[in-house]
């Protein structure tokens, strides 16, 4: 058996190494990135008006985002397990320390509302308003499938733009050239 064995372990090492030569092969190990979907995966509705949809507030009241519309708003449609969501949320809370006087900033969390997801936020130095889409009717009538999105929407709820994961000059950017 333990003829049998070495035997196995050996004929797959060499079978490995005969198709580490293959262009169609691919090896991954832990220091492997892989790019999640991008923004072309989601829906386009720049033009559109922000759709009927009800979020919820970490307490389980629910809010209609309709009543969220009035003045220019930045919408981030975030949740802690998505990794680009993590890197951009930091930029977020810095650009609202700069811009929230004259810009709503809400974060919309694709998860359903708990004290985890709120402190994932908190902890990044988000200070704006956050709301929760566990029953995913947000995210359904945007049309995402892949995150992070912000929408960036005027003051009588039309999206004027829609985005994948920012850093902080594009979001200052987008702010002056479309909001602003």
């Amino acid at each position: 058996m333990v003829a049998a064995a070495f035997i196995a372990v050996v004929v797959g090492w060499a079978i490995s190494r005969t198709n580490q030569s293959n262009d169609d092969t691919v090896i991954l190990d832990t220091r492997v990135t892989i790019d999640p979907p991008g923004i072309g995966t989601n829906a386009a509705i720049e033009g559109d008006m922000l759709p009927d949809a009800t979020v919820q507030t970490l307490q389980g009241d629910d809010v209609a985002v309709a009543s969220l519309i009035g003045d220019p708003m930045v919408i981030n449609v975030w949740g802690s397990t998505c990794g680009p969501c993590k890197k951009e949320l930091p930029a977020f809370a810095g650009v609202h320390l700069q811009y929230g006087d004259t810009v709503r900033f809400v974060g919309i969390d694709y998860l359903p509302a708990s004290d985890r997801e709120e402190a994932f936020a908190r902890d990044r130095g988000v200070q704006y308003e956050l709301y929760y889409d566990g029953n995913g009717e947000f995210v359904n009538n945007v049309g995402v499938a892949a995150f992070p999105v912000t929408l960036f929407v005027d003051s009588s709820g039309r999206i004027v733009r829609q985005t994948g994961q920012l850093d902080e000059a594009e979001l200052i950017d987008f702010i002056e050239s479309d909001l602003l």
